[in-house]
């Protein structure tokens, strides 16, 4: 169990809102519900968005590399 409180809990709580949003950014209808506001604290799901399309190759690795520091160092 990976406590939120700590900084690999952070990391953890990131990339997976990252990849979410990303995700989220796929679906027409949750796009322009969601995702539609640029500006404010509902910009912050279109940031992570941007970042997970922008960046989905080194947001994947770290995701692959938390998960390994996760189930088998931790």
């Amino acid at each position: 169990m990976t406590n939120v409180y700590s900084f690999d809990g952070i990391v953890v709580f990131g990339l997976l809102f990252i990849c979410t949003c990303a995700y989220l950014k796929k679906v027409p209808r949750l796009n322009t519900w969601l995702l539609s506001e640029k500006k404010g604290v509902w910009g912050v799901f279109y940031k992570a968005a941007v970042i997970g399309a922008r960046l989905h190759i080194p947001v994947a690795l770290s995701c692959f590399f938390m998960a390994f520091y996760v189930m088998f160092l931790k």
